[in-house]
This record gives structure tokens, sequence and C-alpha cells, in this order.
């Protein structure tokens, strides 16, 4: 059986201003995690007070992922990996705290229990195949910083080996993510490359907690030969560092979207190199006359919640990409709806 795993958790970074475009404003942002589990879960919110979209009216990749769990009837999991507030989704606890802004010093003290305890659940999984995917506001950032602390800041290709991620956003704000991982190395008196080999201490010095509860749990399943697909953008590259680091050298995949595989501000190839990755990419074919689809053609978002996963099974499952896209539009005119939101103009 094939099992679709979301860690969902929150970091203070994504408070900063200009990181992130998962959410219409600060103060929303921090419900994103949470309602994203409610839409994975039940295809609507039940508690969160939000369905979460971008500033201009970009919604969350869950909506995606939604539509390919109602068509395959996809086994899915929460896990609690550090939310900030309360989710109508059933979860599993592994000791996950929010993560506080990576420019403190400590920013993730939870994270080695949160991996241990990751490690201990993804080993107890029976599923045959996981496809393990994460939903963080500011993850990229996060990322950056783990791959930095590790010392692979260049895997996704970068200048000067300056480093590089995606974004939520069109416009990489990658200069401000290259500033605020320096401080935070600073803060953590590591240098790039301090944690060589020591994956729980790049991602409690200069990550965040989901990323910690994704590596935890795929470093688990892949002790069980359980078969590991990492489902997501470039946080799921990070992930991959800390298997790697950590002495996983088991086959490992990656799924993503063609957005991902086509942002120029990265090189997926590069990183499926360094990291012995099987990339898979699958494009959605989505056309600009609904917002939520025009949204990602324009650069918005183009990863999350599983997405990538989520649309290579359906691809796996000789499902049309045409329906799948029949499907977004379903998910959300009901998540619109039953919010009295206005579905907003392409």
């Amino acid at each position: 059986m094939t099992r679709l795993v979301l860690c969902a958790g929150t970091t203070e970074t994504a408070e900063i201003d200009g990181i992130s475009a998962a959410g219409a404003n600060p103060e929303l942002m921090i419900h994103t995690p949470s309602a994203d589990s409610e839409i994975l879960t039940y295809g609507r919110t039940v508690r969160s007070p939000v369905v979460p979209v971008s500033p201009t009216g970009c919604p969350t990749p869950a909506v995606v992922t939604r539509a390919v769990v109602e068509r395959l009837g996809l086994e899915t999991t929460v896990v609690d990996a550090g939310l900030a507030e309360p989710t109508g989704a059933p979860t599993v606890t592994v000791g996950a705290n929010p993560g506080r802004d990576i420019r403190e010093s400590d920013p993730v003290p939870s994270a080695p229990g949160a991996f241990a305890a990751a490690r201990q659940f993804g080993r107890a999984l029976p599923d045959d195949e996981l496809f393990i995917a994460e939903t963080v506001p500011g993850g990229t950032t996060t990322a950056l910083g783990v791959l930095s602390a590790l010392g692979e800041g260049d895997a996704l290709g970068a200048p000067n080996g300056a480093g590089a991620v995606s974004s939520s956003l069109p416009e990489n704000p990658l200069r401000l993510k290259r500033e605020i991982v320096a401080e935070s190395l600073a803060a953590s008196t590591l240098e790039s490359g301090d944690a060589d080999g020591e994956p729980t201490v790049a991602l409690r010095r200069a990550g965040d907690p989901a990323l910690a509860v994704v590596a935890g749990l795929a470093a688990g399943a892949l002790e069980t030969d359980t078969a590991v697909t990492l489902a997501g953008g470039t946080q799921l590259v990070a992930a991959a560092a800390c298997l790697r680091h950590g002495g996983y050298d088991r086959s490992l995949s990656l799924a993503t979207t063609s957005f991902i595989a086509e942002d120029p501000s990265i090189d997926l190839d590069r990183a499926a190199d360094a990291l012995d990755l099987s990339v898979t990419v699958t494009d959605p074919g989505f056309t600009d006359d609904h917002p939520a689809m025009a949204a990602y053609n324009a650069g918005e978002a183009k990863e999350g919640v599983g997405m990538g996963g989520a649309l290579a099974l359906a691809d796996r499952a000789s499902v049309p990409m045409a329906d799948i896209r029949s499907g977004v539009r379903d998910v959300y005119a009901r998540l619109l709806a039953e919010t009295d939101r206005e579905v907003p103009s392409p």
C-alpha cells in the first residue's frame, strides 16, 4: 500500500517580511499548515479560520493534492511537526514544537527528539511505499539554512557557492534568504559545513521542525526497506541532504512539479547528481482560464503539501491530467463556497 504522509509545522522565520507567499497576510499565515492538513484530510477546512491563499489569491497546493487523493482513494496521514495553531485533522504527535526565527542561536531545540520519534514512527508503518510531504511557511529559507550548515549550500546550484532554493513567490528573494541564513549561522557560531555528517545539528541550529520530522520519518522507513519518495521541492532536497549526511545511502526518490523543475533559480539536475536522487517531474498542464491554475503558471506557490508526489501518483495510475484539473476546480470552488469567499478573476 502507498501512503502520503504530510508533516505540518511552523517556523517564525516565515514572519520575516518578503519571505513567503503562504497566506493572505502574516497574521493568517500561521494557520496555513493547520488548514492544509484539514484540506488534505477532509477536502475542506473544519476548524481553521482561513483557507490558505497568497496575497494575490493563489490557493494552497493542498487543493491539487486533495484532488488527486479523491480520485485515487489515497491513504493519508498527518504528522504534527510543530503546529502553532490547532488543526481539525487527526494527527500523529512526535514531540515537535513550533520553530523560532533561525536568526536565534537555538531556533529548533526539539529537532533531535522529533527526528528520533519520527524515525521510530517511520520504522513502524506497515506500508510498502511512503510519499513524504511538508507544509511549513518559510520552509525554503530554513532549507537553505540546513543545506548551508551541512556544506551543501550549492547543491541546487548558485554562483560562488552562495546557495539556492526555490520560492513560493514569482520573484525569488534569494538575496534576502542568503542574508538570513548568514545571520543564522553566525548566531549559532557555525561556519558553512560545520554540521557536515551531523544532520540533527543542522536541523536544530538552522532549520525548522517540519524538516526534522520529514528527515526522521524517511530515515525510519528506509531502515525497514520501505520505498521512500520525498514529495516536494527544494525543501525536500534539504531532507535528502540530511539523510545522506546521516549515512543513509539507499535508493531515494524525489517527486516534484514542473514548476520547480523549470524554476530558473535552481538546478534540480545538479541536486539529483550531488545527492543521488531519482527525480520524477510531473506537469499538470494548468491552463490560464482558472484563477488557481493561472496563479501557478505565473510562478506562485510551485509546490507544497505533496503536490508533485500526488501528481506523480496520478500519472502512474494513468489518471489523465485533465481529470486532475477538473478535480482542482471542484475542490477550489468547494473551499471558497464554504468560506463565503469570492472567487477572484484570472
